[in-house]
């Protein structure tokens, strides 16, 4: 009978084994400190040119995925979601412009907290961080409604989003904007809000700092500042607001967060275009 393995959704290749008596069994084997593997049992193969199709068609798209599986368009956390370090993150390859400005996921599944959010990062986000818990970002999140502005407090923005929800962010880009990023991303500076505790304790968990990016964020500017956008976000096709923040050096890179089990969310990063 015909053997098969797959990774990420595409079939690595098939060889002829005979069936020993009583059947074929499961197995999987570990071997070093510290290995963990979530076992799916039971799943419906999807035939092998309908999953080449789906996953060619949008790997692409992604310039990273961590603790997140794509399959298609419909991104799922794979991570432990545990504790808030073990958020599983979606950049997209390439940041939003004036021709791409604007991108949508559906809750396919909430999981068991609906910790998704979307958002705009930049390039160099650290990868276990929801969109706007850190400087040079912002996001949107589904399980309490807030905004997050480059800060690990939210503030009241929009209503909750459940099972179903269209979750969409975009830039108003003003009309004279011209896109010129460099090709390593870099940081943001928003418009300051209030202080809070909690980002010295978020913080710990960057992954290494960049001077650049500090200074990009230090640089306080007020009123019309050089390089600063619109960036709002919708549910179900309708503009819940809009914040006015100053857009990163490589330009801001759209991103999905998740971090409870069996999250899953339908990504369409060009919904239109123009």
């Amino acid at each position: 009978m015909p053997i098969y393995f797959v990774r990420n959704g595409r079939e690595l290749g098939t060889i002829l084994l005979p069936l020993p008596l009583g059947g074929l069994y499961p197995a999987i084997s570990m071997h070093s400190l510290g290995e963990e593997v979530r076992l799916f049992l039971g799943l419906n193969w999807v035939p092998e040119e309908d999953s080449l199709m789906s996953v060619d068609n949008n790997e692409e798209d992604w310039y990273r995925l961590n603790d997140i599986r794509l399959n298609g368009q419909v991104l799922e956390y794979t991570g432990r979601g545990k504790s808030i370090i073990d958020v599983g993150l979606a950049q997209g390859r390439s940041p939003l412009n004036t021709t791409t400005h604007y991108f949508e996921i559906e809750i396919v599944d909430p999981g068991e907290n609906c910790y998704i959010a979307i958002g705009l990062t930049r390039r160099d986000y650290p990868k276990h961080r929801h969109p706007g818990w850190n400087k040079g970002s912002i996001g949107y999140h589904a399980d309490d409604g807030k905004i997050f502005v480059g800060s690990g407090v939210g503030d009241p923005f929009g209503p909750r989003c459940h099972k179903g929800d269209r979750m969409g962010c975009g830039i108003i880009f003003p009309r004279d904007y011209i896109c010129e990023y460099d090709s390593d991303g870099g940081s943001v500076e928003f418009s300051p809000s209030s202080p809070n505790e909690v980002d010295d304790l978020l913080d710990l968990t960057l992954e290494g700092s960049d001077s650049e990016d500090e200074e990009w964020w230090s640089n306080n500017c007020t009123g019309n500042c050089e390089g600063k956008v619109k960036v709002f976000f919708t549910r179900n096709g309708k503009t819940i607001g809009v914040r006015q923040v100053r857009i990163p050096k490589g330009g801001f890179y759209p991103t999905i967060g998740m971090l409870s089990v069996q999250e899953k969310v339908k990504v369409d990063l060009r919904p239109f275009t123009g």
